[in-house]
């Protein structure tokens, strides 16, 4: 029961897993920058002469909480352009120092401008105090957080791709120059190897229904659950063109046996039908080669 639960919890979350990570990540921040705001308030409170009013820690805290959240598609994207790898180490290191950087900046100026206009709105004026010693001060806590970010988001994905199984190509060969071979001709696999945990099952490649690009991962659609396969779209279709796979949309790419139906608009797009019920978008710039697989040789 327990087994079925988690596959349910996985299949909902699959369905809209950019919606449910940023609710997890909101709840994750206001409760963070509650916890802040009180103890600020709190330290404060303790001064006889305290004249800070109980408002001003919560926008310094929430400012810095917004601020994050609205710039984590920027900082997912760059993690996945640039995961952690033993290769390319040096090239790693200046990306991400890089990115400390720029999201220090943008994170320093949102923040920044979101309390000026609260401390305008209550009559009075926000001082950011000296630029250079100020940003240097923030700039360590967010290389911090970034580091920390960075880190998470690697384990997290991990974790939940073996939580959810991740599919890998079989290997087809086992000697050198067998496999050497294979690399300039590669041959369509009848199956995937799914690593769940400490099981690993097959899926049969003719039961993938649509692919989807994912960052550094093509999600394989099958029967309502989802397989990342860590590939990109192009290499995955250039494996699995014979097998009747086809390229629809810049992200997106179709079983023809999965397929119920093909509509066009007046903008020169579509849309497919899958058997399934899903339904997918048909690119005009994909549109013509597409329809020229489905015509019969």
């Amino acid at each position: 029961m327990t087994s079925g639960k988690t596959k349910s919890v996985f299949e909902r979350f699959d369905r809209r897993p950019v919606l449910y990570s940023y609710l997890l990540l909101m709840l994750y921040f206001f409760i963070n920058a509650a916890i802040n705001a009180s103890s600020v308030w709190m330290e404060h409170s303790r001064d006889p002469a305290n004249s800070l009013s109980l408002w001003e820690p919560i926008v310094w805290e929430y400012s810095s909480a917004i601020s994050t959240l609205l710039l984590c598609p920027l900082l997912f994207y760059w993690f996945n352009r640039y995961p952690l790898q033993l290769t390319n180490v040096k090239r790693q290191l200046l990306a991400h120092l890089l990115g400390t950087l720029v999201f220090s900046v943008l994170h320093v100026s949102i923040m920044v401008a979101l309390r000026e206009l609260v401390y305008y709105w209550q009559g009075g004026n926000y001082q950011f105090g000296p630029l250079l010693r100020e940003f240097f001060y923030e700039y360590r806590k967010d290389a911090w957080g970034y580091i920390w970010f960075l880190l998470s988001y690697q384990l997290i994905m991990f974790g939940y791709s073996r939580l959810k199984g991740e599919a890998h190509q079989l290997d087809l060969a086992e000697d050198t120059a067998e496999a050497s071979a294979l690399q300039k001709s590669p041959k369509a696999p009848e199956h995937f190897l799914v690593k769940k945990l400490d099981k690993e099952f097959l899926i049969r490649t003719d039961e993938i229904e649509w692919l989807e690009a994912s960052g550094n991962y093509v999600n394989l659609h099958s029967k309502g659950r989802i397989y990342p396969l860590r590939a990109t779209l192009s290499s995955t279709l250039d494996l699995l063109s014979s097998k009747g796979f086809s390229r629809i949309h810049r992200s997106l790419a179709v079983n023809h046996n999965a397929i119920d139906s093909i509509s066009y608009d007046s903008s020169g797009d579509g849309d497919i039908l899958l058997k399934c019920g899903k339904q997918l978008a048909l690119s005009r710039r994909y549109k013509e080669a597409f329809r020229a697989t489905l015509q019969p040789d």
